[in-house]
């Protein structure tokens, strides 16, 4: 069970991550509640999920960070961007690469806190939270002061700002996704499924000789046979830790594809090949979610319509 949901969590944060700033940003709340659902299941986050764990916390704090009705902490005065720089904390002292990308997107949190609260009116809470954020040091003090008489002047629109926006910290987080993704990236998928079926013993190594019946001279028929076995024994155990977790009704769909889907990849035809670019020449490139509404796909997502088309840019 240990090994399943630590498999689903894995699984969820990075779904999770792979739709941050997209739009619409229904996948990614979908994703969001189920991620926030596994680590409330967990009563202890394994040490090598941590920075993962962190970055979900983080992200969905950042998309939240506008609005300061908002509220992540028991203290609701702390807004959703204050508490993302607590996790974000977290994470720079979990590694010590990219230290100009993590003073960067530190940088990009703290102006932005400041500037969310001048947005809405609350220039007294922009100087006190200016307080504490940025230090004496010398480093800090010009843009301190900057900062200081820009809430002076209650003046939420200075060029000063908009030079700091929200959607450079956005960009920014996308660049670390990309780092950090490609550094933790595992075939973790594989590695839960095998432990799964080494702790079922000989009725799961029965199943693996006898359940797939294809010609024995295809060289991948044993990968053949254990993705099917591995595929079934993953699912039956995911579903059944998402009952445990009161996730059966609205998160099944989210388990159910992305198990059979990593495991037998369906290969993208000609014609949605065709489907895929005369949706983009209608509605441009990043309008996913328009393009799979209007097109002819056979079981695709717009994730998956986005990770086509660069493919296909990158062989023609």
């Amino acid at each position: 069970e240990a090994v399943v949901a630590g498999w689903m969590l894995e699984f969820a944060c990075s779904s999770l991550c792979r739709h941050f700033g997209e739009a619409p940003a229904a996948d990614f709340w979908r994703w969001s509640a189920v991620a926030e659902a596994l680590i409330k299941g967990h009563s202890k986050i394994p040490t090598h999920q941590k920075k993962m764990v962190h970055l979900c916390q983080l992200l969905i704090r950042i998309v939240k960070g506008k609005n300061l009705g908002c509220c992540f902490e028991n203290d609701r005065r702390i807004s959703p961007l204050e508490a993302a720089l607590s996790f974000w904390t977290l994470l720079e002292r979990e590694e010590l690469k990219l230290e100009k990308l993590h003073e960067d997107i530190r940088r990009l949190i703290q102006i932005q806190i400041v500037a969310v609260y001048m947005e809405n009116g609350y220039f007294k809470e922009a100087a006190e939270v200016l307080e504490w954020l940025f230090t004496d040091s010398e480093s800090d003090k010009s843009l301190r002061m900057k900062l200081a008489t820009v809430i002076k002047n209650k003046d939420p629109y200075v060029p000063l700002l908009r030079s700091f926006s929200y959607d450079l910290l956005t960009s920014k987080i996308k660049s670390y996704i990309e780092l950090f993704r490609k550094e933790n990236e595992t075939n973790f998928l594989m590695q839960a499924a095998t432990k799964q079926v080494e702790s079922k013993g000989l009725g799961a190594t029965a199943l693996l000789n006898k359940t797939v019946n294809v010609n024995e001279n295809d060289e991948n028929n044993l990968e053949t046979k254990q993705r099917f076995v591995f595929s079934i024994i993953l699912l039956r155990d995911v579903l059944g830790h998402c009952y445990k977790l009161r996730l059966c009704i609205n998160s099944f769909p989210l388990f159910v594809y992305p198990v059979f889907s990593l495991f037998f990849p369906q290969r993208w035809t000609l014609k949605e090949d065709w489907e895929l670019k005369s949706g983009v020449r209608a509605f441009g490139v990043g309008n996913w979610a328009k393009i799979l509404v209007h097109g002819d796909f056979n079981n695709r997502t717009s994730v998956m319509l986005k990770d086509r088309w660069r493919t296909l840019c990158r062989t023609e």
